[in-house]
C-alpha cells in the first residue's frame, strides 16, 4: 500500500480535527483538489486503505481489546446503530480501547472505538449507545472530511509541529495536548466554533438513529450532563471525551429538548450489556479483593437479574485471582440455572481451559459450538482450547469457518502461525505470524517474520511467489511511511 504525503495530511486531519486560520501565502500547503463536502474528498477505495492503515496504527500505540466475547458485543450494539443510522450500508468497525480513561472516537472507515473506562462509567445500555450513535454521525455526515477541506491553511511549519506533538502525544498524553494547544494557539477558538457545529449536528443525528434503534434518546443529556457535572473534580486532567467533544449547557439544553419530544417510555438494558461490563470492570480492576467486595455487597441488592450479574462478577474475580474451584462452582450454578446463556457456559469453559484441565475444557466449548453455531466468541475461543492442548489439525480446520471479519482481526493470524508451528510448517507459521505483526502495525517485525519464512527450507514455487510479494508488499510501505515522517 502507498501511503501518500496526501493521506498522511488526512490522517492528520482525521485523528486530531484541526483547523486553523489562513496560513502566510508563502508557506501554505499545496494541497492537490479533493473535493468538497459532498463526499468526493476521497474515494471509497482510499477511505478504506486509509481506515486500515489507521487502525493497525492504533494497535500500534494502544491496547486494543483482545477479548471475543466483548469484541462480539461492541460490534454487535454497533451494527445495530448503523442499520438505524442515515448510512446503513457504509462499512462500519467497531471496538473497545482497554484504557480506563473515558474517551471515544470517530476515525476513517467507519472504525470507532470506545474506551472500556468510558463503558464502565454508564449506567444504561442506552447511555453507551448514545455515544456510540453520536460517533456514528459524525462519519455518516462526513464531518472528518469536511475538516480536510480546511488543512490547506495550516503552514508547513505548523504541520511539522503538530506531527511532533502528535508523536510526543504518544508517549505522554498530557504533554501531547499541551503541545498540540501551543502550537494553535490564538487560532484556537475556531477550532471550537467549528467543533460545537459538528457536534450539535451529531447530537441531533444520533438521537434519531438511537430512537429508531429502540434505545432511550434521553440518555445522550444525560450522560452529557453527568460527565460535565463529574468534570469539575478532574481539574486541567478532563476527561478526553470531554477536549474532543466540548460538552456545553446550550447542548446539553438542545439535547435535551430533542430527548422530551420522542414520547417517554421505559428502556430495559439487555443483559449482554450488563456481563461484558462486569467483565470490563474485573479486567480494568487492579484490586482483585476491593472487586470482589464490590460484587458481594451486590449480590442481595437489585433485581434477580442484576443479582445473577453480581455472581457472574464474583466468579470472574475469582478466575482471574486463579481460585478455580471456586469459579467451578459459581459457573456450574449459573450454567444450570441459565442454560441458554453462553456468557456463563462460556466462563465454565475458560475456567477448565485456564486451569489446563484441555479435556473438560475441550468438551464444554465443543458442546457449546453445537448449541450456539452462530456465536463467533465461541467459535474463537474452542479453537484457542485445541491449538493449547495439542490438536492443531482440528483447529485449522474450524480457523476456515469464522466469518470474514473476525479473519481479518489479528488474533487470527495470530492462531494460524501457532496452527502451522505445531504441524511443524515452519514457512507458513512465519508467513503468518508476519501478518499478525503486520495487523498490529509493527511492520520492521513483519518484514522480519517474512524474511525468516523465505528462508524456509523446501519452498515450493507458489508459496515463494506470495512470500515475494507480501515482502515487498511490506517494504514498500516502510518506505513509503519514512517518507512521510
Amino acid at each position: 500500500m502507498k501511503f501518500s504525503r496526501r493521506h498522511a495530511i488526512l490522517a492528520l486531519v482525521l485523528v486530531l480535527f484541526p483547523v486553523t486560520q489562513q496560513a502566510d501565502p508563502v508557506t501554505k500547503i499545496d494541497l492537490p483538489d479533493m473535493g468538497d463536502s459532498s463526499g468526493t474528498i476521497i474515494s471509497p477505495a482510499e477511505e478504506k486503505e486509509l481506515g486500515e492503515a489507521f487502525f493497525r496504527s492504533l494497535h500500534s500505540q494502544i491496547a486494543i481489546n483482545q477479548d471475543a466475547e466483548i469484541q462480539e458485543y461492541i460490534e454487535t450494539i454497533g451494527q445495530k446503530l448503523v442499520a438505524n443510522s442515515d448510512g446503513p450500508a457504509l462499512p462500519f468497525h467497531f471496538f473497545v480501547v482497554m484504557e480506563n480513561d473515558i474517551n471515544a472516537f470517530a476515525g476513517p472507515g467507519g472504525y470507532v472505538g470506545v474506551n472500556s473506562g468510558l463503558i464502565v462509567l454508564t449506567d444504561a445500555e442506552s447511555e453507551l449507545a448514545s455515544v456510540m450513535a453520536h460517533e456514528i454521525a459524525h462519519v455518516t455526515q462526513r464531518h472528518l472530511y469536511r475538516a480536510a477541506e480546511a488543512v490547506g491553511r495550516m503552514s508547513v511549519p505548523s504541520m511539522a509541529a503538530m506531527l511532533a506533538a502528535i508523536l510526543l502525544g504518544t508517549q505522554s498524553p498530557a504533554l501531547g495536548q499541551a503541545a498540540i494547544m501551543a502550537i494553535m494557539g490564538s487560532n484556537i477558538q475556531f477550532q471550537i466554533d467549528f467543533t460545537r457545529e459538528n457536534e450539535m449536528e451529531a447530537d441531533r443525528v444520533g438521537m434519531q438513529t438511537l430512537q429508531e434503534s429502540m434505545y432511550d434518546p434521553r440518555s445522550m443529556p444525560t450522560f452529557f450532563e453527568r460527565l460535565q457535572q463529574s468534570s469539575r473534580y478532574y481539574g486541567r486532567d478532563v476527561p478526553e471525551f470531554l477536549r474532543t467533544h466540548p460538552v456545553t449547557a446550550s447542548r446539553i439544553s438542545d439535547t435535551r429538548g430533542r430527548a422530551e419530544s420522542y414520547p417517554y417510555k421505559q428502556y430495559s438494558d439487555s443483559l449482554g450489556y450488563q456481563l461484558i461490563k462486569a467483565k470490563l470492570q474485573v479486567l480494568a480492576s487492579k484490586d482483585d479483593a476491593g472487586m470482589a467486595k464490590y460484587f458481594q455487597s451486590r449480590l442481595t441488592q437489585g433485581t434477580a437479574e442484576q443479582r445473577t450479574v453480581a455472581r457472574y462478577g464474583t466468579g470472574l474475580v475469582a478466575l482471574k485471582a486463579q481460585k478455580f474451584n471456586e469459579a467451578e462452582s459459581i459457573f456450574q450454578e449459573l450454567t444450570k440455572q441459565y442454560p441458554g446463556q453462553p456468557h456463563y457456559a462460556t466462563s465454565l469453559a475458560r475456567t477448565a481451559l485456564e486451569s489446563k484441565n484441555y479435556r473438560v475444557a475441550l468438551a464444554r466449548y465443543q458442546k457449546m459450538t453445537e448449541l450456539f453455531p452462530n456465536n463467533e466468541a465461541i467459535k474463537l475461543e474452542y479453537i484457542t482450547t485445541l491449538v493449547r492442548s495439542g490438536e492443531p489439525q482440528t483447529a485449522k480446520k474450524n480457523l476456515s469457518s469464522l466469518s470474514y471479519k473476525t479473519q481479518s482481526l489479528p488474533v487470527y493470524y495470530e492462531l494460524l502461525a501457532q496452527v502451522y508451528s505445531d504441524l511443524k510448517q515452519p514457512a507458513e507459521s512465519h508467513r503468518y505470524l508476519a501478518e499478525y505483526y503486520y495487523a498490529m502495525g509493527q511492520i520492521q517485525d513483519a518484514i522480519f517474520q517474512i524474511r525468516l519464512a523465505q528462508q524456509s527450507i523446501g519452498l515450493n514455487a507458489h508459496l515463494s511467489a506470495i512470500l515475494r510479494e507480501r515482502h515487498d508488499f511490506f517494504l514498500n510501505e516502510q518506505i513509503e511511511a519514512r517518507r512521510s515522517e
